[in-house]
């Protein structure tokens, strides 16, 4: 075969193919290209060959050129390049090498990827316009947690107010646990104002309140004359106050043996009898349960029913005791220093040693506790700033757990600052923003930019 026709071949191969490709010497001067580079750049493809890259460049043609960045790197090379048309191309270019190995020539290809930019600008805008809806969502779910006394900044608060948003979306019953003081009622107020039966009554019954003379009177109620001392009229029960509503039993955990069977009975068939009576009475309620107690151990031990706890205990919520929610801390004071400052009319600022003391404090009453110790110090506060002086003495008496790390030399404003760092820290690994940052510590964001550059945090 002659070197003519497989020149012919080569160049039918070149042509044929459907990709802008693009042959240039070492210094920039083109000399093979496809048919298709000329469509894509809008000129003729014969037109290019002989002119060089660095003048086209100059004329606008595309920007910026590959040849100089592979004869200087001596590798390939792959690059966004923009053409006068205004298209955007991935261009890969690919040294090549003559028989001693010296660098030749230059062949490029590329790719339209014009759309796909348009595709990834619309995804970004996408993105940002997702966020802000999310964020916007974000502060009118936390509006409406504040509105109705909850505070989630933290992650185990916010998984509490996911699952407790399902809930009350179906008529599941529900079992709260947590400490005492954490809010189990909140919740569960909370899951009947979400539901579909919000505008139906919540009927609260603490279990551990109702002395067991009265439990079946006060729960079920008792028809006219069925003991002595009753209403001559009769007396509706807890229960079926609750008809088309919420039925939530506190303390749960306090029920007897002999009270627990006939709960049990109640939820099982969703009727009951009155005292004296004779008629069942048939109710629809949700129920939601609650309890500080291990209901596993009180059940191992003889004191629980097995049956009624899985009755109870379809879906469990526990609520994390406040000392391992410390994000909660601070907005939940700031939330209970408004409250009480407009329940009775006093205006009420708290000082930085005052928060740090109470973010170390280890609340064994959890919110409850921290509910008692806000409104004793807006009452008894002589002025509009609340000083460390008029904290409690147990809660003044305890020593931070950072304490240990800082040196005896710090005074008291040196340890609040050193601690408002690693919060502020920590607060930054986890939020990388400052707009989380603030809303998590409940704070303005100038607040959160002003400190952070007061520590130097980047």
């Amino acid at each position: 075969m002659s070197p003519s026709s497989v020149w012919n071949e080569n160049e039918q191969i070149l042509h044929s193919l459907k990709d802008d490709i693009l042959v240039t010497n070492v210094d920039g001067i083109i000399l093979k290209v496809s048919e298709v580079t000329g469509k894509i750049y809008g000129v003729d493809s014969e037109s290019l060959i002989g002119k060089s890259v660095y003048d086209l460049e100059a004329q606008g043609l595309f920007s910026p050129i590959l040849t100089p960045m592979v004869v200087k790197e001596n590798k390939k090379i792959t690059f966004v390049q923009t053409t006068n048309k205004g298209k955007k191309l991935l261009v890969t270019g690919i040294p090549v090498y003559n028989e001693n190995g010296v660098l030749y020539r230059v062949v490029s290809y590329s790719h339209d990827i014009t759309e796909l930019v348009k595709y990834k600008d619309f995804l970004m805008n996408m993105e940002e316009e997702m966020e802000r809806v999310k964020s916007e969502l974000g502060h009118l779910r936390n509006k409406q947690l504040h509105d109705a006394g909850i505070i989630a900044n933290s992650e185990e608060m916010k998984k509490v107010i996911s699952t407790a948003l399902q809930l009350s979306e179906v008529d599941v019953n529900a079992l709260i646990l947590g400490e005492s003081g954490v809010g189990k009622s909140l919740l569960a107020k909370f899951i009947h104002n979400k539901s579909h039966r919000k505008s139906g009554p919540f009927i609260e019954v603490n279990c551990g309140a109702i002395p067991d003379s009265l439990f079946e009177a006060e729960l079920f109620g008792y028809e006219a004359g069925a003991f002595t001392g009753a209403n001559q009229k009769g007396k509706r029960g807890l229960i079926e106050l609750s008809n088309g509503g919420t039925l939530f039993l506190d303390e749960i955990g306090e029920l007897s043996l002999p009270h627990q069977v006939k709960v049990l009975k109640v939820i099982q068939e969703k009727q009951f009898y009155r005292v004296g009576g004779t008629k069942p009475i048939h109710v629809d309620f949700r129920l939601i349960s609650a309890t500080n107690k291990d209901l596993s151990q009180a059940i191992s031990e003889k004191l629980f029913r097995e049956d009624l706890y899985f009755r109870l205990n379809v879906v469990p919520v526990t609520i994390p005791p406040l000392r391992k929610r410390t994000e909660d801390i601070v907005p939940l004071i700031h939330l209970l220093l408004q409250k009480f400052g407009e329940k009775y009319n006093r205006e009420r600022k708290l000082d930085e040693a005052v928060i740090h003391h109470l973010l170390h404090y280890q609340w064994k009453g959890n919110v409850r506790e921290l509910i008692n110790i806000m409104e004793r110090l807006v009452v008894i506060s002589p002025s509009t700033l609340i000083t460390v002086e008029q904290l409690p003495e147990h809660i003044k008496e305890t020593l931070p757990a950072t304490t240990s790390n800082l040196t005896d030399s710090q005074n008291l404003k040196e340890m609040i600052e050193e601690t408002e760092k690693q919060i502020l820290l920590n607060a930054r690994k986890r939020y990388k923003t400052t707009v989380r940052m603030a809303e998590a510590l409940g704070i303005s964001q100038p607040s959160i930019v002003r400190k952070m550059k007061k520590y130097q945090i980047i």
